[in-house]
């Protein structure tokens, strides 16, 4: 089984179907196990899945590095995806604070983006959760391949307002957090059961309330994978998978396993009664909590 290949917008980006979300090989989901993830990445290129995606802020800078040693000598197999754009002082992020100023820029990557990619040094430009005005202010500066933001069966802020200017200024989309940060897979605990460090204790839709409501909404995807033979996560894959040609997600996987498993995602064949259905259970209102805390929301699109 190999992944096949999807074009991402009008600049000539090609990548894989389906991704792999690195963050989780450095923070946030559990402890780290460097052997693990090296063999991961392996996996993945030998299935196809060669699209990549990090942030010099994922440690910062662990998961950048752990990349470089994973990928030493095949460089040229692989598409990686990199972002910047928040202060880091001291090797710490620094909360919420951002920082994209020319200089800022030229200091993580070596120069300006336009200049990057008219010097070969970067391929294509992208963006990350940045909302229809800034796409399009951008976008009028130097053309964006992707926008890379939240969206899934449950997270569908997308659908109303920027996939409509994706498309008609022809920018593919790069979901992140496609099964839900877990939530979708059905293998999932309340927050406050996860260990200290792990980023689902702080999530607001794994709290309380919250937490039953979404166990309910998301119900309809483990009915339908178990029609199929299939799992929960493999059918909210497939789910975005038929939204559209140009959009590929990046599920996070920190081990082969769970690799294999989203790849093999790109199998599934979903009628329209079942997209229906997978709509409307889980459409805009029908999750509960925000995506992020407070705080962290109001960074968003800045």
């Amino acid at each position: 089984m190999t992944l096949g290949k999807r074009k991402l917008g009008r600049q000539g980006l090609e990548v894989s179907a389906i991704g792999l979300g690195c963050m989780g090989m450095s923070q946030s989901y559990g402890p780290a196990d460097e052997v693990e993830s090296i063999a991961t990445l392996h996996r993945a290129i030998e299935l196809g899945c060669v699209f990549f995606d990090t942030a010099e802020v994922y440690g910062p800078f662990k998961n950048e590095e752990l990349l470089g040693r994973a990928l030493k000598g095949r460089r040229d197999e692989v598409v990686i995806a990199t972002k910047f754009g928040f202060r880091i002082e001291n090797g710490k992020q620094a909360g919420a604070e951002r920082d994209s100023r020319p200089e800022r820029i030229r200091e993580a990557v070596a120069g300006a983006v336009g200049d990057l990619v008219r010097q070969g040094k970067v391929r294509f430009f992208g963006l990350s959760e940045a909302g229809v005005a800034n796409i399009r202010r951008a976008h009028a500066v130097h053309p964006v391949s992707a926008l890379q933001s939240e969206y899934s069966l449950w997270e569908r802020n997308l659908e109303a307002d920027v996939i409509p200017v994706l498309s008609e200024l022809g920018i593919g989309l790069v979901p992140f957090s496609p099964l839900g940060r877990g939530f979708l897979t059905g293998d999932v605990k309340r927050a406050e059961d996860y260990p200290d460090g792990d980023y689902r204790r702080t999530d607001p839709r794994y709290q309380g309330k919250n937490f039953d409501a979404n166990i309910e909404a998301a119900r309809i995807v483990g009915e339908i994978a178990a029609q199929k033979g299939a799992k929960p996560g493999q059918i909210a894959l497939a789910w975005i998978l038929h939204k559209g040609a140009d959009i590929a997600p990046i599920p996070g996987a920190k081990r082969r396993a769970h690799l294999e498993e989203n790849v093999a995602a790109e199998q599934i064949a979903l009628g329209l009664d079942e997209m229906k259905a997978l709509d409307g259970a889980l459409g805009p209102g029908k999750v509960a909590g925000p995506r992020y805390a407070d705080w962290i929301m109001a960074t968003i699109d800045r």
